[in-house]
């Protein structure tokens, strides 16, 4: 389960998407999870899916290798269709015991379904295709115009991509620790809730104090470096907008209004 987590890892390869600019990815993720929270009928989502699949084709990243962290969310995904496939008041379809589907009900769990799922591969494309040094660059630049308010830009974008990029590295030290105490005797796996819960104490206590104690190393490094914030550096590679960059800007711009068009239609067409 720990190694199925893809989100914060980069995978090397040549493509179109690799190389377009870390803004334009940032811009089309953002513009892509707005889409599916725009999406009420299934023409928006045959957009969005037709859109999702020429991305992917397009990174040349496996798609076995992006559908694998969706085995880390699979429970909390499931509970939200439960809830929405069985609170959610309409006209009954089937009903059995105390439960009831409605039409609406089953509507919204495939539509809540969906679109977790197209969040997380979409946000877990834009990691696998963009090093967290880019991110980092990409976000400084991209928010640079909230410097007006006096907020720490740079500061952000740092910790942002000290996250991302401390994320691979928690979860393989999670999966050391895990190994280490299986190898003592700890049980992950089997009991109720409670017993579970308490299993985890000898996991989490050893893993704070590794991430606490990389956290200070990092620090300490960052200090000895002389870092002092972002005024005043310069960046060795800077960011500048090549020819594919601006197209695709205007296929992103299209894909946006193609989904506002289809979903105003359907306004009108339920109206």
């Amino acid at each position: 389960m720990i190694r199925d987590i893809t989100l914060g890892q980069y995978y090397q390869t040549e493509s179109r998407i690799h190389r377009l600019d870390p803004r334009v990815k940032l811009v089309g993720t953002m513009i892509f999870l707005i889409s599916l929270f725009i999406s009420q009928n299934v023409l928006c989502y045959v957009a969005a899916t037709i859109y999702l699949i020429c991305i992917i084709c397009l990174s040349k990243v496996p798609f076995g290798y992006i559908v694998r962290g969706m085995k880390a969310i699979a429970v909390i995904m499931m509970i939200t269709v439960i809830f929405n496939l069985f609170l959610t008041a309409g006209e009954p379809l089937v009903t059995f015991w105390r439960f009831t589907i409605t039409y609406q009900g089953l509507k919204n769990a495939i539509y809540t379904a969906v679109r977790l799922t197209y969040l997380i591969l979409g946000s877990t494309l834009m990691t696998l295709t963009t090093t967290p040094n880019d991110l980092t660059d990409g976000m400084e630049r991209g928010l640079g115009f909230l410097k007006i308010f006096k907020l720490p830009v740079h500061e952000i974008a740092m910790m942002m991509s000290i996250a991302l990029r401390f994320i691979p590295i928690l979860l393989e030290e999670t999966d050391k620790i895990m190994k280490a105490q299986q190898a003592r005797g700890a049980d992950f796996e089997s009991g109720g809730m409670i017993r579970r819960a308490k299993a985890m104490v000898p996991l989490l206590v050893p893993l704070f104090v590794s991430a606490f104690r990389r956290a200070n190393d990092l620090a300490l490094a960052m200090e000895s470096r002389c870092y002092h914030g972002g005024e005043g550096r310069t960046k060795m590679k800077p960011l500048e907008y090549k020819p594919w960059d601006i197209r695709a800007y205007i296929i992103l711009a299209c894909y946006l209004a193609i989904v506002i068009l289809l979903a105003i239609l359907d306004i009108r067409i339920t109206v």
